[in-house]
């Protein structure tokens, strides 16, 4: 079984892996990243201007304790070197997600049934071509930031994403709407955009291992920008009904050269794929 959990690994992040082939001879070719003014300057109704293309430093969606790739998690297999990142976790101390008892048993079920997978559940909704969600969508892809009059635009070349976060002061929706990305609402503090996070369909996973929140979760993401160049995406996740407390996960992003976004195309229907097609539901056998 462990040629199907290499098969789960290579699908699971292709970009990451064809990336690795020619990485300097893609990174000779791209601009330089652009010199910035800091403080920022302002946008026409009075936001920073944080505009331009972001990626994590050290990213990864395989799992976030610790914060490993899938490219990384497949390159251990290989080699049997075992690698030691960090976890992706600040808060608790111990870097740990705070499970509640049951949460924690699914949890680690998901996990070793990615080792061998043998139903549509053990393989990781991401894998599938279905929407990473938040805040799983800031681990690994790289993404741009626009802002238009009274909002704030992300977009993403992976999975044709965008999410526009207003800045309006407007409600919520109503609680029985639920959405993969959530219904996201912002304001800035100073050079943070704080944005509150809520109505998740909870039908995405945390990382392919299977950490999961559920639909009743509430996350205050936090993009604390330190200097032209360095972000810092912060989300803190509170989901009584899953976790012992709220935990707090932190990404370190660097702004890049304004290239081009190639184009990414989904590897649904690829043979090579074959375990992924269906659709997973990381809530399946939830308490």
């Amino acid at each position: 079984m462990i040629a199907i959990a290499t098969t789960v690994a290579l699908v699971s992040s292709p970009v990451s892996l064809l990336g690795q082939g020619n990485g300097a001879a893609a990174a000779a070719a791209r601009p330089s990243t652009p010199s910035r003014p800091w403080p920022p300057l302002k946008t026409p109704d009075g936001q920073p201007d944080v505009q331009g293309t972001w990626r994590p430093v050290n990213g990864g969606t395989q799992s976030l304790d610790p914060l490993m790739s899938s490219a990384a998690d497949f390159e251990q297999r290989v080699t049997g070197v075992v690698k030691h990142p960090p976890s992706a976790i600040v808060d608790p101390a111990d870097g740990h997600i705070p499970y509640q008892p049951w949460a924690a048993a699914l949890q680690k079920g998901l996990a070793t049934a990615y080792e061998n997978p043998t139903r549509p559940e053990h393989v990781d909704t991401q894998t599938r071509c279905l929407v990473p969600g938040i805040p799983r969508l800031y681990y690994f892809p790289t993404f741009r930031i626009t802002q238009a009059p009274g909002s704030v635009v992300f977009v993403w070349d992976e999975y044709h994403t965008y999410r526009v976060i207003p800045l309006d002061g407007r409600p919520h929706l109503g609680p029985n709407m639920k959405l993969w990305m959530g219904d996201a609402r912002g304001h800035w503090e100073g050079t943070t955009l704080v944005v509150d996070t809520t109505n998740l369909n909870a039908k995405s996973r945390l990382d392919v291992i299977g950490d999961f929140y559920s639909d009743k979760a509430h996350i205050v993401e936090r993009f604390v920008f330190v200097d032209a160049n360095t972000m810092n995406y912060e989300a803190t996740i509170t989901d009584a009904s899953v976790f012992t407390r709220p935990w707090t996960i932190r990404i370190a992003q660097r702004r890049i050269a304004d290239d081009e976004f190639w184009e990414f195309a989904c590897h649904e229907g690829n043979h090579d794929g074959a375990l992924s097609d269906g659709i997973v539901n990381a809530n399946a056998g939830r308490k």
